[in-house]
């Protein structure tokens, strides 16, 4: 296993807070195994790989490629978009949150070449979304940042305290000034609007379902549909 290969799945453990021990556990292996593992001398099975896919909540393809998503700024896009004033309550459907979510990385794509979080968004059948983002929305819950509320059958999603000055450190200026752009452009459309509107997209109709969404195919697309 290469050096960069061994300290992308040890970036992965220690960027959760994770032991050793709890992941080898997650394995089902020993601790010895777990650390030779990190430290290049013992390749992955295939079966160790698809496990730590499911426990850090990424794609097989980003064990393949190495490439590290930006966790941390992905949640930070998720409170940008709460302080971007996209409703008059400040309460965001989170179905129209994801689609806001990925309209931002790959809008960042077609006109840097690099998405904003480098996440792996998946064809679902309710929209293109990284796996991560339900869980990043727990952590931003748990850590007092927002609140998920009902609404009927609806999850929406507010700031806790839309008051408080919260941080973006990780967001540059033309990144926040680029979905400041789509929440004005999205602030008085519903869920379906958005959803019917990504689901025409180029990238999400020719990827097969649950298949990752090359950020490429968003060049393709006609500038004015972008976002």
């Amino acid at each position: 296993m290469s050096k960069k290969y061994a300290q992308f799945i040890k970036i992965l453990r220690t960027e959760r807070g994770f032991s050793q021990s709890f992941v080898a556990n997650k394995l089902g292996i020993s601790r010895p195994s777990y650390t030779s593992i990190e430290g290049g001398g013992r390749e992955l099975t295939l079966d160790e790989a698809d496990k730590l896919k499911d426990l850090y909540g990424i794609s097989i393809e980003e064990f393949a490629t190495a490439v590290l998503p930006k966790y941390e700024k992905y949640k930070e896009m998720i409170v940008a978009f709460l302080k971007s004033s996209l409703s008059r309550d400040g309460k965001v459907p989170k179905t129209k949150l994801a689609k806001l979510l990925y309209l931002a990385d790959f809008a960042w794509y077609y006109q840097n070449s690099n998405s904003m979080s480098g996440m792996q968004y998946l064809h679902r059948a309710y929209g293109p979304v990284p796996d991560p983002y339900f869980r990043a929305l727990a952590e931003l819950e748990e850590d007092g940042q927002i609140s998920i509320g009902h609404k009927g059958d609806a999850l929406l999603v507010s700031l806790s305290d839309p008051s408080s000055k919260q941080k973006l450190d990780l967001l540059n200026d033309k990144e926040i000034e680029l979905i400041k752009k789509i929440s004005v452009k999205w602030k008085n459309k519903n869920t379906r609007d958005i959803v019917n509107f990504t689901h025409k997209q180029l990238p999400y109709k020719i990827c097969a379902p649950d298949e990752a969404i090359p950020y490429e195919l968003i060049t393709q697309q006609d500038p004015d549909d972008v976002y």
